[in-house]
Parts: C-alpha cells; sequence; structure tokens
C-alpha cells in the first residue's frame, strides 16, 4: 500500500473538521490567557490529525468488508475496492496510526494534568465506538452529534485546555464559555456528517447502516442541514455579545452569502460525487473567516 492509497482512505480532506478547532483554539487561549505552549500544540496536533485518520481508515475498512461480504456494486467504488487494497494491511496502518495517536496523547497528559486523559479516553472511546460493536455509533441517529461534540468541541476545549494550563479554571462557566465559541465549529462537523448521511442513504440502508436522515427522512434531513449553519452564525453573535470573542469575528457573517450559495447547491442535488463537496467547502469557509477576524480582533484589540 502506497502513500497515495493511505491519504485516500484517511480522507485527509475531511481533517479540516479537525484541524480548524484545534487552530481557532490557539487563537482562544492567547487571547483569554496570553499563553501558547508551541511543543504541546505540535504535538497535540500530530495526536488530532492522526487519530482522526485512523477513524477514517477503519469507517472505510468496515464499510468495504461489509459491502464486499453481501456483493454489492459499490464496493468497487471504495477506495479499498477501486484500488484493490490488502485488508490485512488498511486494518494494520489504521491500528499503527490509532496507537502513536494514542501514545502522543499520553505524552500530553503527563505535560498536564489527568483532567486531560478523561477527556482523552471519552474522545477515543467514541472513535472505537464509531465503526465497531453491533451497532456502532456511524450506523445510527447519533453519528453526527457524537462527530459534533468530539471534532468541534473536544478538540477546541482539549487545545485552550493545554496551552493554559496553569492558568485556565476547569469550571461550568469557563467550560461554558468554550463551549458556545465552539457552537460553528460544532455545526459544520455535524453537516458534514450528515450531508454524507443523505447522500448514502440509500447504500446505508443496504448495508443496515440506519443513520438520521433515514428516521427523519430527507426533506427534514436537509432543512437540518440549512438550520444548522444559521445557528452557527447566531452562536458567533451571542459569542461577541458577550465577550467570548472579539467584535472584529463579527465580519464572519461577510461569508454568508457564500455558505448560503454552496447551501443551496446541496439542497437542489445530494450527490457524493458532485455536490458533497460544497458541505466541505462550508467546513473550512466559515473557520477561515472565524480566524481571519478573531486575528485581526485580537492585533487591533477590537
Amino acid at each position: 500500500m502506497n502513500l497515495k492509497s493511505i491519504i485516500k482512505l484517511a480522507q485527509l480532506y475531511s481533517t479540516t473538521a479537525s484541524v480548524f478547532p484545534f487552530l481557532i483554539g490557539l487563537l482562544y487561549s492567547w487571547y483569554h490567557y496570553q499563553q501558547l505552549q508551541l511543543i504541546s500544540s505540535i504535538i497535540l496536533f500530530v495526536t488530532v490529525v492522526l487519530f482522526h485518520a485512523a477513524v477514517n481508515i477503519r469507517d472505510e475498512y468496515l464499510d468495504y468488508k461489509v459491502a464486499s461480504e453481501k456483493n454489492a456494486p459499490h464496493a468497487k467504488e471504495m477506495t479499498v475496492g477501486r484500488d484493490q487494497l490488502d485488508l490485512a494491511s488498511v486494518k494494520k496502518v489504521y491500528n499503527i496510526t490509532g496507537l502513536i495517536s494514542a501514545l502522543l496523547g499520553i505524552y500530553l497528559v503527563s505535560q498536564t494534568s489527568i483532567i486531560l486523559l478523561y477527556i482523552g479516553l471519552v474522545c477515543y472511546l467514541v472513535g472505537i465506538l464509531y465503526t465497531s460493536g453491533t451497532h456502532p455509533i456511524s450506523s445510527t441517529p447519533y453519528g453526527e452529534i457524537f462527530s459534533g461534540i468530539v471534532m468541534g468541541f473536544a478538540i477546541y476545549y482539549v487545545t485552550v485546555f493545554v496551552n493554559a494550563f496553569g492558568l485556565i479554571e476547569v469550571n461550568v462557566l469557563t467550560t461554558g464559555k468554550i463551549f458556545l465559541a465552539s457552537v460553528p465549529l460544532i455545526n459544520i462537523v455535524i453537516n458534514i456528517m450528515l450531508a454524507n448521511n443523505i447522500c448514502d442513504l440509500k447504500e446505508d440502508v443496504e448495508d443496515n447502516r440506519f443513520t438520521l436522515p433515514y428516521y427523519i427522512g430527507k426533506s427534514k434531513a436537509l432543512f437540518l442541514f440549512k438550520s444548522f449553519y444559521a445557528v452557527a452564525y447566531i452562536s458567533l453573535i451571542v459569542s461577541v455579545f458577550i465577550g467570548v470573542y472579539p467584535k472584529m469575528v463579527l465580519l464572519t457573517l461577510l461569508a454568508i452569502p457564500l455558505t448560503t450559495k454552496n447551501t443551496n447547491k446541496f439542497l437542489a442535488v445530494q450527490s457524493k460525487s458532485q455536490t458533497f463537496i460544497y458541505a466541505v467547502q462550508n467546513s473550512a469557509i466559515i473557520p477561515l473567516f472565524m480566524m481571519v477576524t478573531f486575528i485581526l480582533g485580537i492585533l487591533l484589540n477590537f
């Protein structure tokens, strides 16, 4: 198996859903605590990307295994089938990737506190259960919310915790503010998963995967899809109003025409090969605007 195949299996384009919470978490730590830990941040970044990649590879592995056992036509369209990859090698890759990520996480715990271990264990447990067991989370109507909380909030929180360790107070108020700050990131992660499940609805049912669109129907799923973007922007306004973000972050609202255009394209046609990319694009547009305006807000103190 070559590097190109591993990159496709890991769906590295989707790691933006993990990378942006990390990057904006860095800015949050600097803005509120004037504290950044360069080495720990680099290690955390690698940990996050490797863990995300491991979950993606395992998900692809299990999806292909189920589809191929049923001789489903779409099995040949998956990366494993299209590139004719050896399943044992794929399994080895996600095991090694996950192990390295876990070891790096343990190192970060040794540099901070046991609190990070508890958060990490929950995240890794969700990651494992997401594709494991009789009823993996990815095959239930709860996949979107678990993904959103782990990638959008937990990564954000851990980034702030690692960088501001010794200054940050672990209490309901602090956690609540970080949660509010992460709502836009939670929602774009949810929408990536939701868009994916909408596009794969037919194939998922054939593979005994009954996701949220199956239970609420495609029309309601599409309504949720556009609603999560609206909530993301509203949460930004509230965050600025209570001082979680600097006022300059309100300029993120300038992204609304771009994300609305992409959203409407997806609402018109739901295709994995044609329009799913618009959900991925939105998952980059919103946090990019947040990052730029956040940096400006810090520099201009406004």
